[in-house]
């Protein structure tokens, strides 16, 4: 779990292309919105919805050899991708002065791409890195060790970051959490299932330690076969103690304050008080411990665990972190198992590709500028100050209509949604980053400068108050967010664009698409996790008993109706751990298409257009937003790791509990996307 619950939706509207322009005029006749090339016509939408409204568009885009998962919002991100390389790619082109942002941006790009130099420095780069882990004698030096990698971007064992205060949302604390699975989730280590995978992760960790020259650096390494086991058996042990994605869900359960004295005690293995003190963090009192029992077992694995695994752990950590900046090897390696083998894709990307996205999170905010500053339109954000408006006048509607909570507890939600601040497009200051040194000697070197420079930025947030205006998200990202803790939704500049939002269109499909993300992130606020958290983002049950118990009861509807659902054969999807999502998915629709119903009856909205009613209009585009083509591994991994629904049961298992949509499509028993009004899961 990272620092705050967010929605990750891939998203986009159309106002922000490079050349819009003003209205002129004369206002152009609106189209429906639906481009019938991208249905299914032979397919029933009383059937099989997904299948109906997005099976054209299926066939007409297959996925490229390079992605795992190739949607709608992929070929946005594609398009968003071009841009940045044409704005980036001619920076890199001229000098510029030094410390400038184009210096910076331009250099490591042109670090990046220069792949002959990354093949004549091999694995150069990390040697001095590995030859001190190779060094190590005692356990007493682990705790320098790993104040250094942490430093450096990677975080074997745990994690430290600062983030709000559950009690004081006004202040950032420190939150300590369980981190250093190779494999990413606990699942691919405990589960049969999975026993292809693991032997395939050994032989991945055995052919790059034998690649990063480790065994030369540190002889009792030299059977790699047997130190790349050793370190998947330590990661297992690891993954037993991890605490549950499903449970991590609940905030309290993660919110356990240690007093430094306390986590002295706790994690006696390691000099806790030198690594805070080492890392700024000497000033601390207490620290939040995300999962107690991880940190309880964590250190009897590193009183007990040889000196040589953790050696070799570490130095895993390190090359694993490294090896897509390194030369061809290293990166094609990196490549087959965490590309290929976990996600099913079949070519790398280009590398153009990786180095724009390499340089984007290094220098985010930078970018960011320079892409609004060619590609934003700020009539959209205007537009957008519209829309959401729109929608809060749509979910205080529900609220303060449904018929399950006291009127105590409404009023309480209603103060919550009128206090949710709005963030649209980019932030109102960027960021300072003229302390990042961006250096003419390797690409890795400079990726652990830029990774040092963010670890100084976010725990120097630490102990003082939390910034409302910081963003969680650069403007270029193709995303949307809820942070429950500042209570804040998020639209960035880059999600401003179609398939969410036409302007061409009639509003009909802008409700169905850009008005249900609005309302998926609203809604957010009042979610299994969003809902514990009070309107100044403390983490705070205001809820009745009563109202306790009703929303639980409705909710777990929504859990046992996505636990039933077949993904894959033998593999059912997580109705625990995606409930958040469904939540927001469910009200989303609901929230958004009272405001359809309200813009109809303004006359704000055509009738019947291109064969289709309003609301036939809305339903499509929510679920064209959707359209995608998966490989069988990623349904696999992202059904054990993704806390949203894959793209197919974000229609078919969401609409059946939408009763407008059964409306609408006229559904009987039978049909197969019918579910009994008293089956479904009515909340927001």
């Amino acid at each position: 779990m990272k620092k705050s619950t967010i929605s990750i939706m891939m998203i986009c509207i159309a106002l922000l292309l490079p050349g819009c322009k003003k209205k002129a005029a004369t206002t152009p006749e609106l189209t429906s919105g639906i481009d019938l090339t991208n249905l299914d016509t032979t397919a029933s939408p009383k059937d099989d919805f997904y299948q109906y409204a997005c099976g054209g568009w299926m066939k007409k885009f297959p996925i490229p050899d390079e992605y795992s998962r190739y949607g709608n919002f992929d070929r946005l991100a594609e398009t968003n991708l071009t841009q940045l390389k044409d704005v980036i790619s001619e920076m890199a082109a001229k000098k510029h002065k030094a410390g400038t942002i184009e210096q910076k941006i331009g250099d490591l790009y042109n670090l990046g791409m220069d792949s002959a130099r990354l093949e004549k420095q091999g694995n150069e780069p990390i040697q001095e890195a590995l030859t001190k882990i190779a060094q190590l004698k005692s356990r007493e030096e682990l705790t320098a060790q790993l104040i250094e990698m942490h430093n450096n971007g990677t975080a074997p064992f745990f994690g430290i970051f600062g983030e709000s205060d559950p009690d004081n949302s006004s202040m950032v604390i420190a939150w300590l959490s369980q981190s250093g699975l190779g494999i990413g989730d606990r699942d691919y280590y405990l589960k049969a299932e999975h026993k292809a995978i693991r032997e395939q992760y050994i032989n991945l960790i055995d052919n790059l330690l034998q690649l990063a020259n480790y065994p030369t650096l540190n002889p009792k390494a030299a059977n790699t076969k047997v130190a790349a086991s050793n370190i998947l058996a330590l990661e297992t042990r690891m993954a037993e103690a991890f605490m549950p994605k499903e449970a991590m869900r609940d905030p309290f359960a993660m919110h356990n304050i240690y007093s430094i004295e306390q986590l002295d005690k706790t994690m006696s293995a390691l000099n806790m008080s030198q690594y805070l003190r080492e890392r700024d963090l000497g000033d601390l009192e207490s620290i939040n411990v995300c999962q107690p029992k991880y940190f309880e077992a964590l250190n009897k694995m590193l009183s007990q665990t040889d000196l040589e695994t953790i050696k070799a752990y570490l130095a895993w950590n390190l090359i694993r972190h490294a090896a897509p900046y390194l030369s061809r090897e290293f990166a094609d390696a990196s490549f087959e198992f965490y590309g290929h083998q976990l996600t099913g894709a079949t070519a790398q990307k280009p590398r153009w590709k990786r180095v724009i996205s390499t340089v984007n999170g290094a220098l985010g905010e930078a970018v960011g500028q320079i892409y609004v500053d060619h590609y934003f339109s700020a009539d959209a954000k205007t537009r957008m100050q519209n829309l959401v408006s729109d929608l809060q006048v749509a979910l205080k509607e529900r609220l303060m209509g449904n018929t399950w909570m006291d009127d105590s507890t409404k009023a309480k939600a209603v103060n919550k949604l009128s206090s949710m601040i709005v963030k649209i497009g980019y932030p109102d200051e960027w960021r300072d980053y003229s302390s990042l040194e961006i250096k003419d000697d390797s690409y890795y070197a400079n990726i652990v400068r830029a990774e040092r420079f963010e670890s100084a930025y976010q725990l120097g947030k630490i102990g003082k108050p939390t910034d409302p205006t910081e963003w969680q998200m650069t403007p270029q990202t193709v995303n949307a967010y809820y942070n429950p803790s500042t209570n804040e939704i998020c639209f960035p500049a880059a999600i401003l664009q179609p398939p969410f939002f036409n302007v061409k269109a009639d509003d009909a499909v802008n409700y169905g698409a850009i008005g249900v993300v609005i309302g998926h992130e609203m809604t957010h606020g009042f979610d299994d996790q969003g809902r514990l958290y009070d309107n100044i983002g403390n983490l705070h049950n205001w809820w009745s008993e009563h109202d306790g118990e009703a929303f639980k009861a409705r909710t777990q509807i929504l859990v046992d109706h996505f636990n039933a659902i077949e993904v894959a054969p033998g593999l059912f999807a997580n109705g625990a751990f995606t409930l958040g999502e469904n939540i927001a998915d469910n009200g989303g629709l609901n929230v958004s298409f009272t405001a359809l119903k309200k813009a109809i009856a303004e006359g704000r909205v055509k009738g019947e257009m291109d064969g289709f009613t309003p609301e036939q209009r809305f339903f499509l585009a929510y679920a064209g937003v959707w359209a995608c083509n998966i490989r069988d591994a990623e349904i696999v991994r992202r059904t054990q790791s993704d806390p949203h629904s894959l793209a197919k049961w974000r229609v078919n298992g969401t609409l059946p509990h939408i009763n407008a949509f059964a409306e609408t499509y006229d559904l009987k028993e039978g049909d197969g996307m019918y579910l009994a009004p008293e089956k479904r899961a009515v909340i927001w």
